[in-house]
């Protein structure tokens, strides 16, 4: 039984343009406005959406976009010879227990790992430096400094 390839197009189901999508969700995060404010920002425009279909789009589409926005991000710094990387650890309370949280953080500010732990040691923090740097690190985007700070 053969199976139809399944169209790539996340859009397909939707009777509105991805042009008018894109600008809805982009004008919801880029900017502080309530669901009711970009709808009325729309009307405006002539474009009739409801408030309810803008908080739709923003859950569907949402993270699909801040992928496309990361992933160009880091395809445009790959010729950055001077990659870094910033390391922190904090001691956190989870129910009332203290652990340790170490979070790293790359020199644009983009958010790359967390890990927690709960003790203090060598080999907890190798170990979340070998996940972050298996998970992130690739070609040039490997980190040619990392800052760790206590």
């Amino acid at each position: 039984m053969l199976r139809r390839k399944k169209s790539a197009n996340p859009f397909r189901y939707f009777n509105s343009s991805p042009e008018i999508i894109r600008l809805v969700v982009m004008m919801y995060v880029r900017f502080p406005l309530s669901l009711r404010n970009v709808e009325d920002l729309l009307f405006e425009r002539g474009i009739d959406v409801c408030h309810e279909t803008v908080r739709l789009w923003w859950n569907r589409f949402g993270p699909m976009f801040a992928a496309d926005i990361r992933r160009q991000r880091v395809s445009r710094m790959k010729g950055f010879r001077h990659w870094r990387w910033h390391l922190d650890e904090v001691f956190v309370k989870i129910n009332g227990e203290t652990h340790y949280l170490w979070r790293a953080v790359d020199q644009e500010g983009e958010f790359l790992e967390s890990y927690v732990t709960k003790k203090m040691d060598k080999k907890p923090a190798l170990k979340f430096l070998r996940n972050a740097l298996k998970q992130h690190a690739g070609g040039s985007y490997s980190p040619r400094m990392c800052t760790c700070t206590s």
